[in-house]
C-alpha cells in the first residue's frame, strides 16, 4: 500500500517536521522513524537489510539534515529502535506523480554507525509470535 509521507510516518506514531520532505521523526513510543531511499539499501549478510547514507549528500536541505543528525544521535546513544519508511520515487517518476511511500512494520532497525555524517542502520525482521491459522471470532 502506497501512502503519502505523513500517512507513512503516522503509521508508526510519528509526524515528520516537513510534510513533503521530512527525513525523520521520533515516534510516541520513542522509536526513530526514518525516511529511506531505495538506492542506499544493501544486504551485508543473510537476514540483514542495511541502509547506508551520508548527511552531507543532501547539502541543499540543511534544516532537514540537522534534524536527522540529532535523531540519529539520539537513536545511537539511547539504542532506540528504528522504524522504516521507504520512498518509492522510481514508480512515481514513471507515472508522473509525486513519490509514494510504504512502511515495513515487519523490520526493526538499529543504528550501528553514526559519526556525525556517515550512518549505517541494520534492519532485521521482527520475531512475531506464531499465529493460529484459521482462528476467527
Amino acid at each position: 500500500m502506497h501512502l503519502n509521507l505523513v500517512g507513512a510516518f503516522e503509521s508508526f506514531g510519528a509526524r515528520p517536521s516537513n510534510r513533503l520532505r521530512g527525513l525523520s521523526a521520533i515516534a510516541a513510543d520513542g522509536a526513530l522513524v526514518l525516511n529511506c531511499s531505495s538506492p542506499y539499501f544493501g544486504h551485508p549478510s543473510r537476514g540483514v537489510l542495511r541502509y547506508e547514507d551520508k548527511l552531507s549528500r543532501e547539502a541543499t536541505r540543511p534544516k532537514d539534515m540537522t534534524l536527522l543528525g540529532q535523531h540519529l544521535s539520539l537513536a545511537r546513544d539511547g539504542t532506540l529502535p528504528v522504524r522504516l519508511v521507504v520512498m518509492s520515487q522510481a514508480d512515481a517518476k514513471k507515472a508522473g506523480k509525486s513519490p509514494g511511500f510504504h512502511v515495513r512494520p515487519d523490520l526493526i532497525g538499529k543504528v550501528v554507525k553514526f559519526d556525525g555524517d556517515h550512518y549505517i542502520i541494520d534492519f532485521t525482521r521482527l520475531e512475531l509470535p506464531p499465529q493460529v491459522a484459521g482462528r476467527r471470532k
